[in-house]
């Protein structure tokens, strides 16, 4: 491996060209490399300080602006630059969904190289703010200090942070004051949290010396109105817990599910914790056209409520549904997509690895009274195979909704070998979807494109794609 260049180089003048992958903007350099720069918009006109360089491009930062952007909008948020989240927060929305539309198109079209229908228009969020249903904050007892607050020159005392994980720092956290991704109560209930916890000397966590008694704090809403608060300890101090527990409480009756989780680990993902209910029913309701979906602490649910329905809506609408199909729904997750599009099936069969999923899925069918959905638990390349296929019928129409990774080949070669007449494709990432797509194009045509926006003021798109065979 190279040396790292220490002589830092500065560019002047140059024009940001396009927002590139990751939420960074991308620009020349005058002898061509690329510079990845973030926190500017295409069409601002900067002078550039390079922080690294490898061997095909620079990452820099903008030190100074000669023009602006016209597609620059002033950030709402007080934490905008510092807190890693919402980095398109300076760009005009529309022109988010343009950059977005178009991540998606060069991916289909480089990765794939496939042949594509025009794309339908990119469905935009209504709501561009305060969208998301989970949040999950950090507690530190040496919060992260901005540049303006070490340039200020101001002593603070307290050093107590519930927030945000810098990006790249697993140990650094951004104090959050407002956050513009949740409804309310949420930004009151996290600053209540705070206030009390370092009033009654609650003390906070530290990563790197593994001390201290609050750890995480994650918060759930649903559009039905109902909360969920999960305070995650370090250790058990009973005394301090049930304080701290019934403040939340009692300040804050709305809360419909209060948990809490003893966490001695080295990291704090909740998946494998024994999770206490202190107050309330263990999971909240989400409801969507009348269906009602439980999400207890650790359910996987579209974090956008408003647009999942959105997204939902273009699936069944592209699965094309009369009634008599059998319908797979692969990486079905806790069933939404499945039960959303069962009334207008004869039959659907969801597979998803995660038991707990399942057990949910099962548990929402109950209570939705649908009674032709079929959910089983298994590793997707090992679950769907011929004795499967054999058992449950021959699918009309799959629906796939893989993780990031997308599906593994094993999967697209079953699918290949099946079959069917129409699989509706909905993925998080394009580049990994087009890589599958580019595997199914022998027997199937792409005949519809629709990305969606789950998470303005970011990078991330959803895309829905249609493919029926040749």
């Amino acid at each position: 491996m190279g040396r790292k260049q220490t002589n830092k180089v500065i560019f002047e003048n140059i024009t940001v060209l396009d927002a590139g992958a990751k939420g960074v903007s991308v620009a020349k350099a005058p002898e061509g490399q690329i510079i990845f720069i973030p926190n500017v918009v295409p069409g601002d006109v900067v002078d550039v300080q390079t922080l690294k360089k490898r061997k095909a491009y620079f990452e820099g930062k903008a030190i100074k602006f000669h023009e602006y952007s016209s597609d620059r909008v002033e950030p709402v948020c007080q934490h905008f630059g510092a807190c890693g989240g919402c980095k398109w927060q300076n760009m005009n929305y529309d022109k988010q969904l343009f950059y977005k539309n178009q991540e998606v198109f060069n991916n289909l079209k480089r990765i794939g190289k496939i042949e594509l229908p025009d794309f339908e228009p990119i469905l935009g969020s209504t709501k561009q703010f305060f969208y998301r249903n989970k949040m999950e904050f950090g507690f530190s007892d040496t919060r992260w200090m901005t540049d303006a607050e070490i340039q200020s020159g101001v002593e603070f005392d307290n050093k107590n942070a519930l927030g945000f994980h810098i990006p790249r720092m697993w140990d650094k956290i951004l104090d959050i004051e407002k956050c513009h991704l949740q409804e309310d109560p949420s930004n009151a209930i996290r600053n209540e949290i705070k206030r009390f916890a370092t009033e009654n000397e609650l003390e906070f966590f530290n990563a790197r010396n593994h001390t201290g008694l609050l750890r995480t704090l994650m918060i759930r809403t649903a559009s039905t109105g109902e909360i969920m608060v999960l305070i995650q300890f370090y250790q058990e101090v009973k005394a301090q817990r049930e304080l701290l527990l019934n403040h939340i409480y009692s300040t804050f009756p709305q809360i419909t599910s209060l948990q809490y989780v003893i966490n001695g680990k080295a990291n704090d993902t909740l998946y494998d914790q024994d999770i206490k209910l202190f107050k309330g029913r263990d999971y909240i309701l989400e409801e969507m056209e009348g269906l009602h979906f439980s999400i207890n602490a650790k359910s996987f649910y579209q974090t956008n409520s408003d647009q999942a329905y959105e997204l939902y809506k273009i699936t069944r609408e592209f699965a094309g549904l009369t009634g008599n199909e059998v319908v797979y729904d692969l990486y079905t997750g806790t069933g939404t997509i499945a039960q959303f599009v069962s009334k207008q099936a004869k039959k659907v069969i969801g597979v998803e690895a995660v038991p707990e999923a399942i057990f949910d899925a099962k548990e929402n069918a109950k209570r939705n009274s649908i009674t032709n959905c079929e959910f089983y638990v298994g590793d997707m390349k090992n679950v769907f195979n011929d004795d499967f296929i054999a058992q449950h019928g021959q699918p009309d129409v799959i629906i796939t909704d893989p993780p990031r990774d997308g599906m593994h080949k094993d999967v697209v070669e079953q699918i290949l070998k099946i079959a069917p007449d129409k699989v509706v494709y909905v993925s998080c990432n394009s580049a990994t979807q087009a890589r599958d797509l580019a595997l199914m194009d022998e027997k199937y045509k792409v005949t519809r494109v629709r990305p969606v926006d789950m998470f303005p003021q970011t990078h991330h798109v959803e895309n829905v794609v249609l493919l029926e065979r040749r």
